[in-house]
C-alpha cells in the first residue's frame, strides 16, 4: 500500500531543506588540498675559507626566489639551506639529511669539487637530480653521473680559453701556475697548460699550497724567469695571495687568474694589487643583458654586494629548475622525468647569457676574458673578449678529449719542470 504524504509534514520538510541549502551557501566549502611545496635543498658553505662563496650561493638563489615570490611554475617553493663546512664529510652528511630527512625534490650545490666527488656515488644511488656549482670534471666526463648537471662551468672550462688568450693574444711563452692543492686547482691549471702548450707556450713551474696556507711567501719566492703567473685560488685565498704577490714586488710579472681567482664579489676586498690582472670567467657583473641588470640591482639592494659567479651560478640553477617545472606542469614526483626535463632546458636570458647542456649534463655557454681596472674608487672586471658557446671539451671533441684525459685527481704534485 502506498505511503501517504502528510501535507503538514511535507511543508515542514521543504522548509527544512530550504534552510539547509541557504546555510550551506553561507558557509565556506572545505578547501581543496593544495599541492605540497616544491622543496629545494641547497648544499653550501658558511664556515671556513670557502664561506664567502658559499654565502653568495645562498644569496643568489634567494634573489631569484624573491623575484618569483617563492613560486616556480605555479608551485610554492620551500628552500632548505645546509652548511657543509666545505669538506667531504660535511657534504655527505648534509646531502643525506636534505634527501632522506627533508625529502627535497632537487639539490643545488655543493661549492667545492672535492665535495661533489664525495657525494657523487650517493646521488647516483638515490636517483636525485642535482645541479652543481662545483666543477669536478669526472662527474660530467669520465664517470658521468646522469643525475648531476652543472650551470656554472667544469673546473677546466674557463681555463681553456685563458690558455688560448695568453698564448695567442698576449704572446706569452713561459708560465708558472699556482693554486690550492685540491681537485679544483689541479683541473683548472692542467686545462690552462694543455691549451697554452698546444698554442706554443710552456708551463715551467707548478706550485700547490695547501688550502689553509697562512703565508704564500715561500711559494712566491720560487717564481722567476716566466712571462706570466696563473693563479687558480678560490674562496678568500686569492685575496691573501695577491696581496703577498704585490708586497714581494712581483707585479712586474703579469698575473692571470681563473674565474674564482678574480670573482667580481672579491673585488671589494682587493686594492691596486688586482689592477691589470687578466682572468677568464663564465659570469661577469658587467655583462650587459636584461636578466643580469636586474640580478645585479637586486643583489645590491638586498645584500649591498656585487654578485660573482657563486651567486650567479645558483641564480641560473633556479632559472633552470623553473624551466623544467614548466615543462612538467609543475610536477617533480617522477624524478627520472624531472631530471630529463632539467637536462633538456635551453635558456637565452640569464645573467651569464645563453645556456644549454651537453649530453653529459655540463653547461655550454660563453666565457669572458676580463681585465681588472679601477673606475673611480671601485675595481671592475672589464670584458675584453668573449669566447662563445664554450664546451667543457674545448675544441677537442668529447671522444678525443676523454681518450686522453689530463684532469686526473692524482695529477702530479708540485715540481720544477725546467
Amino acid at each position: 500500500m502506498p505511503k501517504r504524504i502528510d501535507r503538514r509534514a511535507f511543508v515542514a520538510g521543504a522548509a527544512s531543506g530550504a534552510a539547509a541549502t541557504t546555510l550551506s551557501a553561507a558557509l565556506p566549502m572545505p578547501a581543496i588540498a593544495q599541492s605540497a611545496p616544491f622543496k629545494i635543498g641547497l648544499l653550501t658553505v658558511k664556515t671556513g675559507p670557502l664561506a664567502q662563496g658559499g654565502i653568495q650561493m645562498e644569496q643568489g638563489l634567494v634573489t631569484l626566489l624573491k623575484q618569483k615570490n617563492y613560486t616556480l611554475a605555479g608551485r610554492k617553493v620551500e628552500l632548505i639551506s645546509a652548511d657543509t663546512g666545505g669538506n667531504p664529510a660535511g657534504a655527505k652528511t648534509k646531502a643525506s639529511e636534505v634527501i632522506e630527512r627533508d625529502k627535497v625534490d632537487v639539490v643545488l650545490g655543493p661549492l667545492a669539487a672535492f665535495e661533489v666527488l664525495a657525494i657523487n656515488d650517493y646521488i647516483r644511488q638515490q636517483g636525485m637530480p642535482l645541479i652543481s656549482l662545483a666543477g669536478a670534471e669526472d662527474v660530467t666526463q669520465r664517470l658521468a653521473n646522469p643525475w648531476i648537471m652543472r650551470t656554472s662551468a667544469s673546473s677546466a672550462q674557463c681555463c681553456h680559453p685563458l690558455g688560448d688568450y695568453a698564448a695567442k693574444e698576449l704572446k706569452y711563452k713561459r708560465a708558472a701556475t699556482i693554486a690550492d692543492d685540491l681537485a679544483f686547482g689541479y683541473e683548472q691549471l692542467s686545462a690552462f697548460q694543455r691549451v697554452f702548450e698546444d698554442d706554443g707556450g710552456k708551463v715551467v713551474k707548478k706550485l700547490w699550497p695547501p688550502l689553509v696556507t697562512p703565508d704564500y711567501t715561500p711559494y712566491i719566492a720560487q717564481i722567476g724567469n716566466v712571462d706570466c703567473v696563473v693563479n687558480g685560488f678560490a674562496g678568500s685565498n686569492p685575496v691573501k695571495f695577491m696581496r703577498a704577490y704585490a708586497d714581494l714586488g712581483m707585479k712586474r710579472i703579469p698575473l692571470l687568474g681563473g674565474w674564482t681567482a678574480m670573482d667580481d664579489a672579491l673585488l671589494k676586498s682587493l686594492g691596486d694589487e688586482a689592477v691589470g690582472v687578466v682572468s677568464a670567467s663564465w659570469y661577469s657583473a658587467s655583462l650587459d643583458n636584461a636578466s643580469n641588470t636586474r640580478f645585479v640591482a637586486d643583489m645590491a639592494k638586498d645584500y649591498n654586494v656585487v654578485p660573482g659567479g657563486y651567486s650567479a651560478g645558483m641564480y641560473v640553477a633556479g632559472q633552470v629548475v623553473e624551466a623544467a617545472l614548466e615543462k612538467t606542469g609543475g610536477k617533480a614526483d617522477d624524478r627520472k622525468a624531472f631530471n630529463e626535463a632539467l637536462r633538456g632546458v635551453s635558456l637565452t636570458d640569464t645573467p651569464r647569457g645563453p645556456v644549454k647542456f651537453d649530453a653529459y649534463g655540463n653547461v655550454v655557454g660563453d666565457v669572458q676574458i676580463r681585465r681588472c681596472e679601477r673606475k673611480g674608487r671601485a675595481l671592475v672586471n672589464t670584458i675584453v673578449k668573449i669566447y662563445s658557446d664554450v664546451s667543457q671539451f674545448w675544441t677537442y671533441g668529447d671522444k678525443a678529449f676523454l681518450a686522453n684525459p689530463v684532469y686526473a685527481r692524482d695529477w702530479p704534485p708540485a715540481k720544477n719542470l725546467e
